[in-house]
């Protein structure tokens, strides 16, 4: 199964490139805010993509969907969880950054969601009865993709990897989110709590 592509570009289209890889061709669909990401990158030229590798019984062709980060293939994997919502209709819903969508669900902002193309008020409230509490992690998502850092041992420096290689933030600015937020809730004691704390933060 694919799950990361690093190629040159063949061909750009309005909701798909050609990557060229190891003398192959990958169509891969992108939502609107991944082809907004790359449109400054011209034929011929590097990319790299996370990928959504899907094909069952009832679509035998694979789809190839791109992704600028890691979290933002796994924020998708999650929307498609949602009743109704299959991999071609979140393509073309996700015509916002995921962090926009993952702060719409937190806040239970039904409007925001049915800025989405093809999502309706119904779908809307699925989408948060499905999914909320579940996007803090996504909320914090940057747009810049930085470099990775070596996978840590104890839950600090997990959370810390995950905001500077998932998340795409400056490591200054992950130092300064985790102390913060240590300083906030002294109780933390997990990942996930030390999440949920960065979060809020951001968001007061």
């Amino acid at each position: 199964m694919i799950g990361y592509i690093e190629g040159k570009i063949l061909k750009k289209e309005d909701e798909r490139v050609l990557v060229l890889a190891n003398q192959v061709g990958y169509e891969i669909l992108l939502p609107a805010f991944v082809m907004e990401n790359i449109a400054a990158t011209k034929v011929g030229e590097d990319v790299a993509l996370y990928v959504f590798y899907q094909q069952t019984e009832r679509q035998p062709k694979p789809i190839l969907i791109g992704f600028n980060l890691e979290a933002e293939k796994e924020f998708f994997q999650y929307f498609i969880s949602v009743e109704d919502i299959g991999p071609l209709k979140a393509v073309k819903a996700l015509s916002i950054p995921v962090r926009e969508v993952a702060i719409a669900i937190e806040s239970r902002d039904v409007q925001s969601l049915t800025r989405l193309k093809g999502i309706g008020a119904r779908t809307a409230q699925k989408i948060i009865a499905t999914l909320e509490g579940k996007m803090g992690k996504f909320a914090l998502i940057r747009k810049e993709d930085k470099k990775e850092i070596q996978v840590a041992e104890d839950f600090l420096e997990q959370v810390y990897e995950v905001l500077v290689k998932q998340l795409g933030h400056r490591t200054a600015d992950a130092k300064r989110m985790i102390a913060e937020a240590l300083k906030r809730n002294r109780e933390i004691t997990t990942a996930e709590e030390l999440f949920e704390e960065v979060y809020h933060g951001e968001q007061s």
